[in-house]
């Protein structure tokens, strides 16, 4: 027999396992299904940045939202996710230097939508942030910023979405979701069946599996970030700190936890494998990010590097998610291709389509996200 509820969310990372918990607040039942565990791919292998800046202006709303989630996560999830609110910069180097115009702008623009950032150079920059190489000519600073632990956080949302009622299935791959009548059946590898009326696909760089049995498909495309983490030294640089450039081999990014360690990422991305569950890093590429972390920040070429790993991220060609309900068949929504910076956003993803879902509007703007913009 299947199973009944309101919802099925097929997905357990940070998007599926927050919409589980804000649909759970609306009172629908819910079915969350994983292929694997909880938050094991891209929403626990990333970098766990909490940054709004940088992002698509139009996207910001959905970083305030995610942003007030955040700050009250601790009591929301009754779980430390290791949220710290110790501020984000943004760098560019001084043979770029018109991009200090382009910070310059953004900043004017974020302004309006809520984000102040503080432009330092010269003496100010080197004052307040004493570790960045001679390279370094300018910072976009924003001290409402900060970073989580990733391989915390979908667990800790899915753990109060179960607290709330959500019944929650792992190891659970679905093979097969269709619309029969006014619900959606939706099919496990093992021969279990699920039935709702309302399906929401949170797969990350599987959605489009998924969203091409429904007749829309979109052109994503899985990567692998590269990530890794050095020895522990004593814990004396509070923000998280990127680098703004046109290259993708010189956009490095570094945080340290308050145990002291150093979470690298950034620079080239490697392979993934979607239909193998498996993404691979390359040493080529962990040697390419020391090289621009030691241009970044030269005392951290210094440490040694402990672990490397990867995860599968599914990436759109506008770096513009899949969002909102679908084109083509009533009671379906999607959520997917957050195109390597859903992080920060993730909750405020999943109140957002909970509000969506229960309501049938948001006062987050959708439209860049719409399904329909590949088809077109």
């Amino acid at each position: 027999m299947s199973v009944a509820s309101d919802v099925i969310i097929v997905g357990g990372g940070l998007m599926g396992s927050s919409a589980a918990l804000f649909l759970r607040g609306h009172g629908l039942s819910v079915t969350l299904l994983e292929t694997d565990l909880i938050g094991r791919q891209a929403s626990g292998t990333n970098f766990g940045n909490v940054r709004r800046q940088g992002r698509a202006l139009h996207q910001l709303p959905l970083a305030n939202r995610a942003l007030a989630i955040w700050r009250k996560s601790r009591e929301l999830l009754g779980a430390d996710v290791e949220y710290l609110q110790s501020g984000h910069i943004r760098v560019c180097y001084r043979d770029r230097p018109e991009l200090v115009g382009a910070m310059e702008d953004y900043a004017d623009k974020a302004r309006l939508e809520g984000l102040d950032l503080e432009l330092l150079t010269g003496n100010a920059l080197r004052a307040k942030f004493p570790f960045f190489g001679a390279d370094v000519l300018a910072g976009s600073y924003s001290a409402m910023d900060g970073h989580a632990n990733p391989r915390l956080a979908a667990p800790a949302f899915a753990r109060a979405a179960q607290r709330m009622g959500a019944a929650i299935h792992e190891n659970s791959k679905i093979v097969d979701a269709q619309k029969v009548g006014d619900d959606f059946l939706v099919t496990a590898e093992d021969g279990r069946t699920f039935r709702a009326p309302v399906l929401l696909i949170t797969a990350g760089a599987w959605g489009n599996a998924l969203s091409s049995q429904f007749g829309e498909s979109v052109p994503i495309v899985p990567k692998g970030p590269n990530m890794s983490v050095t020895e522990p030294v004593p814990y004396a640089i509070h923000p998280a700190v990127g680098v703004m450039t046109p290259l993708e081999e010189e956009t490095v990014y570094f945080r340290q936890v308050a145990r002291g360690n150093i979470v690298l990422g950034g620079s080239t991305r490697g392979p993934s494998y979607p239909d193998e569950y498996r993404s691979y890093v390359l040493p080529q590429n962990t040697l390419s990010q020391l090289k621009h972390i030691r241009r970044l920040a030269p005392a951290l070429g210094k440490l040694n590097i402990i672990r490397v790993w990867s995860g599968i991220e599914g990436y759109m060609p506008d770096s513009q998610p899949v969002m909102g309900p679908s084109a083509t068949t009533s009671g379906l929504y999607y959520a997917f291709g957050f195109s390597g910076s859903g992080f920060q956003i993730g909750p405020g993803v999943g109140e957002t389509m909970a509000e969506i879902i229960a309501r049938g509007s948001t006062d987050i703007p959708m439209e860049p996200y719409r399904i329909g913009r590949f088809a077109e």
